[in-house]
């Protein structure tokens, strides 16, 4: 067994005991553990969608905006690959904390490391997606009376 050392803020650590307490843990190690079993396991199902299909996604996420650049960082990461957004929704919840909703689209490859990449920016907490595996085809037919007209269709598959 290794032994690996890491440093929380006294709110994480007040939160991390009410856990203890809620579920029964007797030592900070089993429920730290638990923890990240969980985290892996929810990581594992997203990394093992189609990886060479398309998705939707919702990436949502908790950052403390005093965070040295953190507002710049996202804003250039988003610039970046502005292909893939959606849409983005900004949220103060209090003087020091933004949650952030950004709806995703493309190749469920590009979609994952682009969320990932903003999970794993320094600050952001709580960072969350859930992914929605489509089909995209491309279609020829009447809508209304424009005639038949070729366009796209975005199928959630399953």
């Amino acid at each position: 067994m290794q032994r690996v050392t890491i440093s929380v803020s006294d709110e994480f650590a007040a939160e991390l005991e009410a856990f203890m307490a809620r579920y029964g843990y007797d030592n900070r190690s089993e429920a730290l553990r638990d923890l990240a079993r969980t985290g892996l396991g929810q990581t594992a199902v997203a990394a093992s969608e189609d990886a060479s299909g398309h998705c939707y996604a919702t990436l949502a996420y908790v950052y403390d905006h005093h965070t040295r650049d953190i507002p710049r960082r996202l804003t250039e990461t988003y610039h970046g690959r502005h292909d893939l957004t959606v849409a983005n929704l900004h949220v103060h919840l209090d003087h020091d904390h933004c949650l952030e909703v950004a709806v995703l689209r493309g190749a469920t490859a590009e979609v994952r490391g682009f969320a990932q990449a903003i999970i794993a920016e320094r600050g952001v907490r709580h960072g969350h997606v859930t992914y929605v595996p489509v089909d995209i085809g491309n279609e020829t037919h009447v809508h209304g009376l424009s005639g038949a007209q070729p366009h796209t269709h975005v199928r959630p598959r399953g």
